[in-house]
Order: C-alpha cells, then sequence, then structure tokens
C-alpha cells in the first residue's frame, strides 16, 4: 500500500542514481530537486539547456549530491543521442537506479476530425515512442542496479476516455500497455520493478495550456504531490510491479 501522503527522509535515495526526463521545468523539476533533496545523485535530462542549469545551481545550492545534465530533445533524438546518454550514465555512475519518464506534450484539445497530422505524429512520439526507446537503451543499466525502479507518467485521461484529449490521451493510454507489458516481461528479474503514476492536478504549464479558465492558485504544485514517486524510487516500494498509481 503507497501512502498518499509521504514524508521522505532525507536519506531515503541515498546512494541512488535517478534519470529524470523533462527536468527543466514543472514535475520534472520538482521531482529532481526533491530525489536531491532526499540523497539521490539526480541526472537532469531535458532540451533547454539554460533550464537544466538553473535546476542543476539549486540542487548544488542545497549541498545535495552533484547532479548531472544530459541533454536529450524528445522530439528529435536519434539512436546516437540516446546511446550517447546511456554511455555517459555508464562512465560517470556505472549503473542506474531509477528512471522517471517526466517529459511530456500536451498537443492541440480539438476534435479528431480536424486534428493536425504533424501533431499528432510529434506528441504520440514525445510521449510514448521516446519514453520506449530510452527505457530500452538504458535496461543494461537497471540490471546493473540491485533495486531499480522504472516510473512512466500517466493521466486520469487514461481511465476516462474523454473528447477533444488526441494524441496526448491516445499516448498515455500506450504508455500503459508500455508499462504493463514490460513489467511483465520483466517479472524473472525482481531487480526492476515498472509502474505509472497519475499525479492528477498539477500546477503547471501544460495544466494551463489544459484548463486556461482554472485559478492556478487551486491546483496542487508538482513538489507537493513528489512523495509517490519518491515512495516508488526508494527500496520502501520493493514488491509493487506492474500498477497504475494515483497521487491524488
Amino acid at each position: 500500500m503507497i501512502p498518499k501522503q509521504f514524508t521522505p527522509d532525507s536519506d531515503l535515495l541515498t546512494g541512488r542514481v535517478v534519470l529524470i526526463t523533462g527536468a527543466s521545468s514543472g514535475l520534472g523539476a520538482a521531482l529532481a530537486v526533491e530525489c536531491a533533496r532526499a540523497g539521490a545523485s539526480v541526472i537532469l535530462s531535458g532540451r533547454n539547456g539554460s533550464k537544466l542549469e538553473r535546476v542543476y545551481d539549486e540542487i548544488e545550492t542545497m549541498g545535495a549530491p552533484q547532479p548531472a545534465i544530459a541533454m536529450l530533445d524528445l522530439a528529435t533524438a536519434t539512436a546516437v543521442d540516446y546511446d550517447s546518454v546511456a554511455r555517459s550514465i555508464d562512465s560517470e555512475f556505472g549503473k542506474l537506479d531509477g528512471v522517471v519518464h517526466a517529459a511530456g506534450l500536451l498537443g492541440d484539445r480539438t476534435p479528431l476530425e480536424q486534428y493536425d497530422v504533424p501533431t499528432w505524429c510529434k506528441v504520440l512520439h514525445v510521449n510514448l515512442t521516446a519514453p520506449f526507446i530510452l527505457t530500452q537503451v538504458l535496461l543494461p543499466y537497471l540490471r546493473k542496479s540491485a533495486d531499480a525502479s522504472v516510473i512512466f507518467v500517466s493521466s486520469g485521461v487514461v481511465k476516462n476516455q474523454r473528447p477533444f484529449w488526441g494524441a496526448y490521451a491516445v499516448a498515455k493510454s500506450g504508455l500503459e500497455s508500455v508499462r504493463s507489458m514490460l513489467s511483465q516481461e520483466l517479472e524473472g528479474e525482481p531487480n526492476i520493478r515498472v509502474n505509472s503514476v497519475n499525479p492528477g492536478r498539477m500546477r503547471t504549464a501544460m495544466r494551463a495550456a489544459a484548463y486556461p479558465a482554472e485559478d492556478p492558485n487551486t491546483v496542487p504544485t508538482p513538489a507537493s504531490l513528489s512523495g509517490t514517486f519518491l515512495y516508488l524510487l526508494s527500496a520502501r516500494s520493493r514488491g509493487i510491479d506492474g500498477q497504475y498509481i494515483e497521487a491524488q
């Protein structure tokens, strides 16, 4: 049972190496800071170098373990780019204890009949294909960990299908299939667990774009929802595998 209100100890993730995509802003940035606060060595992945450096500096100012930056634009990354990230993780850390796929695109909120096809393809690639590719490339380094955790960021749209959510909803539904299949395929490797987390309502730019009339002050901050993620990245969640989990 995962506690809804989980407050991590300062050493919860000590000694662990965690890669977080979309770490330049929103949920990814909040998780990077909170993981570092809990003792993890965080690898910040994203496409905006200046924003990643600001998160890097914030973590260093805290006195947390020194983070690393892995530049990766999921919309345009090639096999060479993915392999470069994997090699740098291996050379600097020798293993990987956790991955949080927090990067994502909202795309258009329009009827399928009018949905822009190039946007559809880009959203599906960033939200579904890229997490699959990155996980596949990183599996050898997750296997080097005694206790590895893979987390896909999900959404309520996978449980409540609604109109006008387009490629975003399709990608998130597909990601649930990836999570389920990967968990079952790794069943014989108890040192790797695979789950998805629906953080729910969050005060992010993506949420504001999806609900422009909503007062952001009525929505929880990403940092306030980080407990579920940190719990799943820690040794306390051993045995929790193949699950879709709601943080709220």
